[in-house]
């Protein structure tokens, strides 16, 4: 399994917006820039994230994105879910069956497994949030980069 670099861009999307104050917003293709993806791609990301109720889009000559909800109600796996679907990661596709000849018995050894390791990787994901991550960020990072990095959002920030 290999989750998509949508997943990671689109967390740490949402990171940035957590630096935002009340009612400032931030262009997509800033963020996207910030990112390194593309402006395209990108919106594509976002769309997906407006749509699943984690951000806000306020349209416009001075709109941008924020988020809809805390960072601490924000769980990674809502945005993974946003991003990726809600499809299940494993699908048995029959090899077992094909393999005993016994075709129509609906017998997997795997699923109960793949099911369990499934949940136990959601839960984790679920106890993370946005407000999380954050945290670890002011943990981890040179306090400079961190004001840089407030300097430089608030710069290119739309207040509304």
């Amino acid at each position: 399994m290999q989750m998509k670099t949508g997943v990671e861009q689109s967390i740490y999307a949402m990171l940035l917006l957590t630096f935002l104050p009340d009612k400032g917003v931030l262009p997509g293709e800033f963020i996207s820039q910030q990112l390194g993806a593309s402006p395209t791609y990108f919106q594509k990301l976002l769309r997906k994230l407006v749509h699943a109720d984690l951000l806000m889009s306020v349209p416009g000559a001075k709109g941008g994105f924020r988020l809809k909800a805390s960072p601490e109600q924000i769980s990674v796996f809502d945005v993974y879910e946003a991003i990726e679907g809600k499809q299940s990661l494993y699908a048995s596709s029959g090899v077992f069956e094909d393999l005993m000849g016994i075709q129509n018995q609906n017998i997997c050894l795997l699923s109960d497994l793949m099911t369990e390791a499934e949940q136990s990787w959601q839960s984790t994901l679920k106890r993370e949030t946005i407000d999380s991550i954050r945290r670890e960020i002011y943990l981890n990072c040179p306090p400079d980069h961190l004001t840089k990095l407030q300097s430089l959002i608030e710069e290119k920030m739309i207040r509304n």
